[in-house]
């Protein structure tokens, strides 16, 4: 599920094949204006598609002239991101 809170979005419950597509889509529908944050904090679950996700959302902004900060990546997601090294592909991940 993608919330809008506090000037960003919040992504929340798990990120798994199960429900990746459905997340992708949502995003490309919500995400508009030329500087889009994600918070990743509430990320409950996630495997190798969440990876997907990332670097689907973060092409799919550079596509279109915008910017994304991922932030507060859950320990989770960290791990993946380093087991995969695409940390230098995932704009502004902060913790």
């Amino acid at each position: 599920m993608i919330d809008f809170a506090d000037g960003r979005y919040c992504l929340r419950g798990p990120v798994t094949l199960a429900n990746v597509g459905q997340l992708m889509e949502d995003g490309r529908r919500r995400f508009d204006g030329s500087s889009v944050r994600v918070d990743l904090s509430g990320v409950t679950e996630a495997d190798s598609s969440a990876i997907g996700l990332l670097l689907g959302w973060a092409r799919e902004a550079a596509a279109r002239g915008a910017t994304i900060q991922f932030e507060n990546p859950t320990e989770n997601l960290e791990t993946l991101i380093g087991l995969y090294q695409v940390g230098e592909f995932l704009p502004r991940i902060r913790r």
